[in-house]
């Protein structure tokens, strides 16, 4: 008997296998206003694709600067995504509603349970795959928390590639299973910053004990990319492409609600780079933007590492080390250091260009929140739920929780989405740290703009 699915109000919905879609979403085309090129940084004048293609496989080249709107799964890609396994389920939060007494309806995508306990393999899966097809032979990355890592090496390992990844000095202290499990399958980690590139060497002779950053982590990985002829740049966010491989998330949760018969008033989630929150609801903002939906989008940053509440929507560098060409983007400068926050894979100076147009042309908001406020949600979502959710997803959670609360004040009863993007299962430390009261809040950090962006 074939597995048809359900859907209930009452208490989610789960796709059919064979409801996994064939394609991916490209918002690029759909945009108010075309994207802001990236520009040389010492022309200042527009980079096209050929520039790419040294340090990305050339399909992502394509993907990145194409304004197609439907890229085609690949069917290795579509059959190793049934084996996470997905279509992953939209669930109802009916507990949490009954303990915040709220009128409001609260759903999660629960991406929680593929192997390595993220949404992360959405776009590691197809980057492997394509850098394979290639002919290439090392994948180069960073990792901030360790979930894209983890992706990325299981990624390599399925389409047998081989894989380095530099992953944030203090995120690898903080979260020594994130690398264990990378190593496990097969891939080598170097903690950043690393002997192994320029860029690191440099920042271990200023100080032996530097914690490391995603700008950092993202410098490395690029340094050594380009010092090897077979090896390729596989990045975890920002960019279109990524964000486009990551709205299988969001196709499906449209088919969910549309099956439900709903549609969410308000769906909120974390940013780091961009790509989780964005492939959750691009496919609702393309509605929003052609009049069909009236959806609140939020999305929701640590106010230790504030890119777009405190930031500015302007040109700067993707990495700390100035490798990358300029890309217009919020962001509080790739100089600014970051606080060793728990939410690891939130810590990065900037955020994706087209969800930065978005949020300045205010179709998406954007709020902060210190971690005392958000493991305050995630404990509760733990209690109510069972699901012990990750630092980054959790501020998506707190902002659930704060528009549910407020519905219990004015009685309004919305349908209120986010995205669960990780489970928080190798984050105990940090738990362990809150339950004990010694979880600090850090204060916003002084605010390093590059330099040409103040002429």
């Amino acid at each position: 008997m074939t597995f048809k699915g359900y859907a209930d109000p009452d208490y989610g919905a789960v796709l059919s296998p064979d409801d996994l879609p064939k394609k991916w979403y490209n918002i690029v085309p759909d945009l108010p206003e075309p994207l802001a090129p990236m520009l040389d940084s010492h022309t200042l004048k527009p980079v096209g694709p050929k520039q790419f293609e040294r340090l990305f496989p050339k399909e992502l080249v394509r993907q990145q600067f194409s304004k197609e709107r439907w890229f085609d799964i690949p069917q290795e890609v579509w059959e190793a995504y049934r084996t996470l396994p997905r279509p992953t389920p939209l669930v109802r939060a009916r507990r949490l509603e009954k303990f915040l007494g709220t009128p409001a309806k609260i759903f999660y995508k629960a991406e929680q349970f593929s192997p390595v306990g993220s949404m992360k393999p959405n776009t590691a899966l197809a980057q492997a795959y394509y850098a394979k097809k290639q002919g290439l032979e090392l994948a180069v990355s960073e990792t901030g928390a360790g979930q894209w890592g983890s992706a990325l090496a299981m990624s390599c390992a399925r389409f047998q590639l081989k894989a380095r990844i530099y992953m944030v000095r203090v995120s690898a202290q903080q979260k020594p299973g994130r690398k264990i499990l990378m190593e496990t399958y097969g891939a080598e980690v170097l903690e950043s910053p690393s002997e192994n590139t320029e860029t690191g060497r440099k920042l271990l002779a200023e100080n032996p004990n530097h914690p490391g950053s995603l700008g950092i982590a993202i410098s490395e990985a690029i340094e050594d990319t380009l010092a090897q002829q077979e090896a390729r740049y596989l990045l975890a966010s920002a960019f279109n492409y990524a964000l486009a491989h990551q709205t299988i998330m969001g196709l499906e949760a449209q088919k969910q609600f549309e099956l439900m018969d709903l549609v969410p008033d308000m769906m909120c989630g974390c940013i780091g780079g961009g790509s989780n929150y964005s492939g959750f609801i691009y496919p609702f903002v393309r509605e929003k933007l052609r009049g069909r939906i009236e959806t609140e989008f939020v999305a929701c940053e640590p106010t230790a590492v504030p890119s777009t509440t405190r930031g500015r929507f302007t040109y700067d560098y993707a990495d700390a080390a100035e490798h990358t060409p300029l890309v217009k983007m919020y962001s509080i400068g790739h100089s600014t250091p970051n606080p060793p926050i728990h939410a690891g894979g939130l810590r990065f100076h900037g955020k994706a260009p087209s969800l930065s147009l978005l949020i300045h042309l205010g179709v998406v908001k954007s709020v902060a929140f210190p971690q005392t406020k958000v493991f305050e949600a995630a404990k509760m979502f733990a209690q109510t739920e069972g699901v012990i959710p990750a630092p980054e997803s959790a501020h998506g959670l707190r902002y659930a929780i704060d528009e549910a609360i407020r519905c219990r004040k004015t009685g309004e009863k919305k349908v209120i989405a986010f995205n669960n993007c990780g489970h928080g299962l190798l984050d105990l430390s940090a738990y362990d740290e809150y339950n004990k009261g010694k979880l600090v809040d850090w204060e916003p950090p002084e605010i390093q703009l590059f330099e040409y962006l103040r002429k």
